[in-house]
């Protein structure tokens, strides 16, 4: 069987066995997914403070459980590569954990990571966090462990207590973490390069390393990130935030000097970038019967 063959969550697991880290920018919606792809990463990560952007709402856990799986669904049908998403705090309690995984799971997505914090959540790199005690926390990764129905499919624990109740703790609770069902650690917002260096050297697994400009996190070289051991680099808002000031430039030109701007790219090009020539060729296919495979349908007076 070829690795395409393979379930997305299959594919995302041999490719955590080969040497080295995957890189998994941040897609908002189908687009940015394509562009990522289309550039070949391996694999893509749906953030969820781009998601809740592209909804209007700041990253203040206002987006429902339903639209981050409907947009992680949309994501993972438009592109060829394994999709890994965020769920939050999984939205409740182990029966909304339990619902959580096998709503995400059914819509195709490879992986998620589930935290620690207290609801309404907030952007791991924002202060005035809360989390929960961590036995409830167990409660939810044993719950999300036993929802799979693949076995494949990559249970990523996040924790945010190093912003609250310190980076041993943080430590204390991955590992917990790990024992109880989960396959991968993540946890946020490392705050200086000592403690980033430090995650997969005390942290008993596989480790994602969050990637995010201006926040709490020393931004690393991602070879010197391999170095130190993890696993996956998460990108969340490379897109989302290269983007904005990039509407904000061709607006103000628009603005400015009432004319619409040369964009470089043909409409043609534009569309088969979204998957233009794989639809034109469904055009005609099914218009010659002998092409199309089918039979003659004969009405019944003949």
């Amino acid at each position: 069987m070829t690795t395409q063959n393979l379930s997305s969550a299959a594919r995302l697991r041999a490719l955590l066995k080969q040497d080295g880290m995957i890189v998994a920018p941040g897609a908002y919606d189908c687009i940015s997914a394509r562009v990522i792809a289309q550039a070949g990463f391996s694999a893509v990560y749906m953030t969820g403070a781009g998601t809740a952007a592209m909804l209007g709402y700041p990253d203040f856990g206002l987006v429902t459980m339903s639209e981050m799986a409907e947009n992680a669904g949309r994501i993972a049908a438009a592109v060829n590569v394994p999709v890994i998403a965020d769920a939050d705090t999984g939205y409740g309690n182990e029966l909304n954990v339990t619902r959580t995984v096998r709503e995400y799971e059914k819509r195709g997505v490879a992986g998620l990571h589930i935290e620690d914090q207290g609801f309404p959540k907030k952007c791991g790199h924002l202060d005035d966090k809360t989390v929960i005690p961590l036995d409830e926390y167990l409660a939810k990764i044993r719950a999300a462990a036993a929802a799979r129905s693949n076995s494949d499919f990559l249970l990523i624990a996040r924790t945010d207590s190093r912003a609250v109740i310190g980076f041993e703790e943080a430590v204390t609770r991955m590992n917990a973490a790990l024992k109880a069902g989960a396959d991968m650690a993540f946890l946020e917002a490392p705050q200086t390069p000592e403690e980033v260096a430090a995650v997969p050297r005390l942290v008993k697994g596989p480790c994602l390393l969050n990637v995010v400009s201006g926040g709490k996190t020393p931004v690393l070289d991602l070879a010197e990130a391999q170095k130190l051991g993890f696993k996956l680099a998460i990108l969340p808002g490379l897109l989302f935030q290269t983007a904005v000031p990039a509407f904000d430039a061709v607006l103000a030109e628009v603005k400015a000097t009432r004319r619409h701007p040369d964009m470089k790219v043909s409409i043609k090009e534009k569309f088969r970038r979204m998957g233009s020539d794989e639809w034109d060729t469904l055009r005609t296919r099914f218009r010659d019967d002998t092409a199309a495979g089918g039979g003659v349908v004969k009405s019944a007076a003949e």
